[in-house]
């Protein structure tokens, strides 16, 4: 089952670019972000960003994207915790000229709700927030996270 799905396209920009003008790997992040924020607009999940913070972060680079060139970011939450969410990426470079598409970069990401920061600790997700994303999410509410 397909769990809930955001999209960012982009086009690579001199900042986002090493000296040699290829895709710093801090990019990929960022591209990640911008689908995962996506996804939560989608999915109406207003203060989402301040109160989950990452976790653990994973990346398998597999193609150098340049500056200038079309990317699209599809970012998938794959499990739904009681306290966190494991998401899923790819990066695509957008060919032109014919060529086929490439994958850039792939990997998976945690992020865990913290909603006291004073505190920490981590918390139930809000039951909202979980209404509207666990019918299409892979999830494990009785696995503490």
């Amino acid at each position: 089952m397909s769990g809930p799905v955001g999209v960012h396209r982009a086009r690579v920009e001199w900042i986002d670019t090493d000296a040699a003008g290829i895709y710093h790997n801090t990019t990929v992040v960022r591209f990640a972000e911008a689908a995962e924020a996506e996804l939560m607009r989608a999915y109406d999940i207003p203060g989402y960003f301040p109160v989950a913070p990452r976790v653990r972060y994973e990346v398998e680079f597999e193609a150098s994207v340049r500056f200038g060139e079309e990317v699209e970011t599809r970012v998938e939450l794959i499990r739904l915790g009681r306290s966190s969410m494991t998401f899923g990426f790819e990066v695509w470079r957008t060919a032109g000229d014919g060529e086929p598409n490439r994958r850039a970069a792939r990997g998976s990401y945690v992020t865990v709700h913290v909603p006291d920061k004073e505190k920490g600790g981590s918390a139930p997700w809000p039951a909202a927030w979980r209404a509207a994303l666990d019918s299409r999410a892979g999830s494990d509410a009785g696995h503490a996270h």
